[in-house]
């Protein structure tokens, strides 16, 4: 790609993403276009549909999260690492209002271009809770896409206004759920809400 291409796109990019932070996944086409002073005909250009767009937007963080995973794995104890990584996907997925029914739908659907996105962040998150599992440190009647499904409850309680101030609270709740015994650190979660 031709460095003024690279940079336009970086631009949509960019642009797109406050506009989905502040209006939520369903924000009109034609507006980003505007906001990037760009027309819509050159918004299709370098995403042809919607769901080329969130997934360019979206693809990096999911490669951040699963990268966190990854130094998760290695570096905290399993009932931290769980509980550090759920909060982060909870906070990522709470920051882009309305992505957690594009992941939720995407998961299900291999056509979708989101959907090998979604497989593998939903691995890394499965991944952290087997270790805590195999540690006795995590309930052993969920999985992965049980975890995912927590993921998208607790953003879609961050994207409701009257219950936004208890969402830390009911994420400790949710945590404290999934959690075994006794636990340390991170996985220490906050009960003040």
């Amino acid at each position: 790609m031709r460095a003024d291409a690279r940079k336009n796109r970086d631009h949509l990019l960019a642009t797109a993403g406050a506009a989905v932070t502040e209006q939520g996944a369903d924000v009109s086409l034609r507006d980003i276009a505007r906001r990037a002073g760009v027309g819509l005909a050159t918004l299709l250009r370098h995403f042809p549909t919607r769901e080329a767009l969130l997934e360019a937007l979206l693809r990096t963080s999911f490669e951040e999260l699963t990268a966190k995973a990854d130094e998760l794995e290695t570096s905290s104890s399993p009932e931290d690492a769980l509980v550090s990584w759920l909060r982060d996907c909870t906070a990522w997925t709470t920051e882009y209002r309305g992505v957690t029914v594009l992941m939720a739908a995407a998961i299900e659907d291999t056509e979708s271009a989101l959907h090998a996105s979604c497989v593998t962040l939903r691995a890394a998150g499965a991944r952290l809770l087997d270790r805590a599992q195999d540690a006795g440190r995590a309930r052993t009647d969920i999985d992965g896409t049980d975890l995912f499904a927590l993921v998208a409850a607790l953003a879609w309680l961050g994207d409701q206004p009257s219950l936004a101030p208890r969402a830390d609270h009911l994420f400790g709740v949710v945590a404290s759920a999934v959690l075994t015994g006794a636990v340390s650190g991170e996985a220490e979660v906050s009960d003040a809400g």
